[in-house]
């Protein structure tokens, strides 16, 4: 399964920073940002992706987050 999610992450080291903290909680999940688009793309692919957690922590670390529908 793959989830894509709309963010305002900006910087590279932000990216970083919750790919590293996302990885923590879901270590089996592949996660990759696509800080290109204008959308400020986060991917996740893996099994039962739990998308309130992953909204959660990026607002917890002052991101916006929705998933693209």
């Amino acid at each position: 399964m793959v989830e894509v999610f709309i963010t305002n992450v900006q910087e590279p080291q932000d990216s970083h920073k919750i790919t590293q903290e996302l990885l923590e909680h879901f270590p089996t999940y592949k996660i990759n940002f696509d800080l290109e688009d204008r959308d400020k793309i986060l991917r996740i692919e893996g099994d039962n992706i739990s998308i309130d957690t992953i909204i959660s922590l990026l607002r917890k670390n002052d991101f916006q987050c929705e998933v693209l529908f």
